[in-house]
């Protein structure tokens, strides 16, 4: 722990970029929200609570982030120096340091951002601002040097130069301050620029032409540096937060056969021994065991799962799995769906709010919907469990061993006992007794020379 670290997260901008509704901050990448990320980048940093400065979507930007952070509102988006002074009466008592990012940088590793602080201490800075070498420099600040290679001032885009714009080194809109020296000199800045805003980057000149040290960490990697302004950033960042997280669950154990094209959410926690082909997304809160099988085309979300089970190319939301279960090809596990030890749900099967207990098995164009179905259940081909008359849901109750016949249609609510059976073709509306066959079709007819009546061509 560095003590003395006050940490200010900026995250009051409209974002306009983006062409949403919602807040910046608060879209997704890889499972979180960006502010999730820079948080969970900058809490190991210091002993107090960050302090983030909303503004446009306050209300739910600090609902989202609830007790993790203070809060300070910017009620009007005046620049990024207008930004921190909202933060004044929370910080201009403390004397150590300030770290202050944006809320929509979430790429940052708190190794990154401890080295920086590192750095800050070390050489005495009044100032430190993080630099990164850009490709393409277009939209960032420029980091203009002085002939001894210190740090003159940053130049915003709309306001550099000709010469300026060819600078390749870039401001990553994150800086350390002396927090005393951080106020003092913000409470200098002008707002004579383009924009008529008041830039954090104007106390940097301000420190320096009152003798102080300005400093610069340049990062090794840009890409961490890299904030999201548009869709095509925040792809970006998806891209490279897929990638940390597929090398730490291989790293952990987990067999990803394609991890380019392989997407898990940072909520989701998996066993080692686990292989998961190519073009299989996991999301959400779930959880799965070891020694699984995850074909390509699943979709996993919020999910459960144990040990050695085999999900071939299926969707799974809210569901749960035992272990040694088998699913799919092409079976859709919906909320509070319940799979007990080796059951079997096979293809274009599928369970909504239903717990087939152990060895159960229903493999073929099936709808289970509703229903408490026991241990070593056979449901044939076609069944439908009619669950919905229009207005309410109703539930089916099979008990252990039970077979039902193909193509059987369970109009709950229903008791199915232990032992007993349906014959393929049945419309069940009654209960069923144990060890007992229900059937429930038309006699069928046969016309003889039925043929000769029909009208030929």
């Amino acid at each position: 722990m560095i003590d003395e670290v006050n940490v200010l997260v900026l995250a009051a901008g409209n974002g306009s970029r983006m062409k949403s509704n919602a807040p910046k901050v608060l879209h997704d990448v890889a499972g979180q929200m960006m502010i999730d990320w820079v948080l969970d980048a900058v809490e190991p940093l210091s002993k107090n609570k960050p302090i983030t400065v909303i503004g446009v979507g306050a209300e739910s930007v600090q609902a989202h982030v609830g007790s993790r952070s203070e809060f300070v509102l910017q009620s009007q988006q005046l620049g990024t120096g207008h930004a921190v002074q909202q933060a004044q009466s929370q910080l201009e008592s403390s004397h150590g340091v300030t770290l202050i990012m944006s809320g929509d940088t979430p790429m940052f590793r708190s190794k990154t951002l401890s080295e920086f602080i590192d750095e800050h201490k070390r050489s005495n800075n009044a100032v430190t601002v993080l630099t990164a070498i850009a490709d393409d420099p277009t939209g960032y600040g420029r980091i203009v040097r002085a002939d001894d290679d210190t740090v003159m001032k940053i130049v915003e885009q709309k306001d550099a130069s000709v010469t300026e714009r060819r600078i390749r080194e870039v401001n990553t809109g994150v800086y350390i301050f002396d927090n005393q020296l951080l106020f003092e000199s913000l409470s200098q800045v002008k707002n004579n620029n383009a924009q008529g805003e008041y830039y954090l980057p104007d106390t940097l000149d301000i420190l320096r032409q009152s003798g102080h040290q300005i400093g610069a960490y340049t990062l090794q990697n840009f890409t961490e540096s890299q904030g999201v302004n548009d869709r095509v950033a925040l792809s970006v960042a998806n891209q490279v937060m897929h990638e940390r997280i597929n090398h730490q669950l291989m790293i952990a154990g987990v067999e990803l056969v394609d991890p380019a094209s392989t997407f898990i959410d940072a909520t989701v926690v998996i066993g080692q021994d686990t292989l998961i082909e190519g073009g299989v997304t996991i999301l959400g809160q779930t959880v799965i065991g070891k020694n699984n099988l995850i074909t390509q085309g699943s979709r996993i979300s919020d999910s459960c799962i144990g040990d050695d089970n085999v999900i071939t190319s299926s969707h799974l939301e809210s569901a749960r799995l035992a272990n040694s279960v088998t699913i799919g090809p092409y079976a859709h596990l919906r909320p509070q769906a319940n799979l007990g030890d080796k059951v079997h749900v096979g293809n274009f099967v599928e369970v909504k709010q239903a717990t087939l207990a152990a060895n159960t098995k229903a493999g073929h164009l099936t709808y289970i919907g509703n229903a408490t179905i026991g241990e070593d259940v056979n449901i044939g081909a076609g069944t439908i469990f009619v669950n919905y008359d229009g207005v309410n849901k109703f539930s089916t109750v099979v008990g252990d061993r039970a077979f039902i016949g193909s193509n059987t249609k369970i109009v709950a609510p229903v008791n199915i006992a232990s032992e007993a059976i349906t014959a393929a073709g049945s419309t069940i509306t009654n209960d069923v007794p144990g060890h007992a066959m229900a059937i429930a079709r038309a006699r069928q007819i046969n016309k003889e020379n039925f043929w000769d009546y029909m009208p030929h061509k």
